[in-house]
């Protein structure tokens, strides 16, 4: 119980001190008008308060990632605690308030233009499809997750079909419609279901004295599965997402003043951390031990640990209401999942979307692949989800590096945890079965060289970017006006 409540500590107290170094390093500007002013068209630009903004970031970047995630990172024991508290503070809190803030000084820019603009061309590519293709994955996923959970939180009263059909058409009319009058007005509700869910587990683990277990190194882990790469891959919202670098830009393009960007974008991942650590303690003490998580785990995932320990913890009634905040996570994700994808394909073809029949062009044939998706079984390609997930995290990175490097700030705080992920990211795919199912030893080894030659190559992008002294002024927002 000690290392839990101390690692909760240690989360807030990290936004109040390395949060409060990253925003005055990075420098904000309380003058420079932010995109939601000097861009608005009502549509996806449109100032909003700072707490409406925070909470619908800390649900857009939660989806299933900090409750499912942790939930099976914590059968590798206590050494998940220390990756979402030190995850969560200097990766993935770092991670996307640079996302968002580099976003808000280029005109509400997304990922794959940000690649472009400061890594090359081809980036900008090869990042646009790649995620597309992971916000397709996870808005399908999260119409038949919620979906499955909502039919048998029902007994099964209302045909599945019919609440497809329904997550749907929320999730359409989300995508396409401006941004204050849905989401805007819909997710107080739903962060409020997040927070009583949250809340309500919390203090059950401090009232019924939980065996959460104390800090060891030592691997728990029934079938021994590494530590290194897996546990990186495993636990990914509650510490470090890709997934984050896809949804902060929708907040860059309605946040009011950059001061509110530590709140927003470092803070609100702080809080999905501290909901991480929560569920990561009630999975490893409610269960006998890991090899009874584990057998939990085996017959319904990590959507039966949800269930039985709120039912466990808080009863029937209250029980039901902590499974709806679970079921929101992926309805607040899903739908944002859409509009991103819409806004990244706007900006990519340069298409406007002041028109309705514009939004409409590009989001009815994302929703017919989507739907054609759920008919079909993509196991396959779903596998990847976490190296794709944890790679768009990456090189969200390596923009704040370069971001950093051409400002003259201190690029460490973005350098340090975007080598360790490129050599994480390079150890999965060469020893893991869905790449090439190397030796584990020789996948670190090569995975450092590919590491080394990855970091020379990048230095050779920061050289080239740093000759045009004009276009650098532009790209760190240097200028009045970002270029775009």
């Amino acid at each position: 119980m000690i290392t839990f409540l101390v690692s909760i500590v240690l989360l807030i107290v990290g936004y109040f001190t390395y949060g409060k170094y990253i925003e005055k390093m990075f420098g904000v500007k309380d003058e420079r008008p932010t995109p939601a002013h000097d861009q608005r068209d009502n549509i996806d630009y449109v100032p909003m308060t700072t707490n409406k903004n925070s909470l619908i970031q800390l649900l857009n970047i939660a989806g299933v990632g900090p409750i499912f995630g942790p939930i099976m990172g914590a059968l590798y024991g206590p050494v998940a605690f220390i990756w979402i508290v030190l995850g969560s503070i200097f990766a993935g809190a770092v991670h996307d308030y640079l996302t968002g803030m580099i976003s808000i000084r280029n005109k509400g820019a997304h990922l794959p233009e940000l690649a472009g603009k400061f890594l090359s061309n081809v980036m900008k590519h090869f990042v646009n499809v790649f995620t597309l293709l992971l916000l397709l994955l996870t808005g399908t996923v999260f119409v038949t997750s919620p979906a499955l959970l909502l039919h048998s939180l029902m007994d099964g009263k209302i045909a599945l079909g019919i609440i497809i059909f329904v997550i749907f058409l929320y999730y359409f009319l989300s995508t396409v419609l401006p941004i204050d009058k849905i989401i805007g007005k819909i997710y107080p509700i739903f962060g409020l279901i997040l927070m009583i869910s949250a809340i309500g587990i919390f203090v059950r683990l401090l009232m019924t004295g939980a065996e959460i277990p104390e800090l060891t190194l030592k691997n728990m882990h029934p079938d021994s599965a590494p530590i290194f790469p897996l546990l990186f891959f495993t636990i990914t919202c509650g510490a470090l997402s890709g997934f984050h670098a896809t949804q902060s830009p929708i907040i860059s393009r309605t946040t009011n003043n950059e001061k509110n960007g530590r709140m927003i974008f470092y803070g609100m991942m702080i809080a999905e951390g501290i909901i991480a650590m929560i569920w990561a303690a009630a999975a490893m003490s409610l269960f006998g031990g890991y090899g009874g998580l584990q057998e939990v785990l085996a017959k319904g995932e990590a959507a039966l640990v949800v269930s039985e320990a709120s039912t466990m913890l808080l009863g029937s009634v209250f029980g039901t209401l902590a499974i709806l905040g679970v079921i929101v996570l992926p309805i607040t994700s899903g739908d944002t999942s859409f509009r991103s994808a819409r806004m990244i394909l706007a900006d990519y073809f340069n298409f406007g979307q002041k028109k309705i029949w514009k939004r409409f062009a590009i989001a009815i044939p994302m929703f017919v692949i989507s739907f054609i998706l759920t008919r079909i079984d993509f196991t396959i390609l779903w596998r990847y989800f976490s190296w794709a997930n944890q790679t768009t995290a990456t090189i969200a990175l390596w923009v704040g590096v370069m971001y950093l490097l051409l400002a003259n700030k201190n690029f460490y705080v973005a350098l340090i945890p975007a080598l360790f992920m490129t050599w994480n990211i390079f150890t999965y795919i060469l020893s893991q079965p869905i790449g090439l199912g190397m030796d584990l030893t020789l996948s670190y080894w090569l995975s450092i060289g590919l590491t080394i030659l990855w970091s020379m190559y990048f230095y050779y992008l920061y050289r080239k970017n740093s000759e045009n002294n004009i276009e650098l002024e532009h790209k760190i927002g240097l200028s009045t006006v970002s270029k775009y």
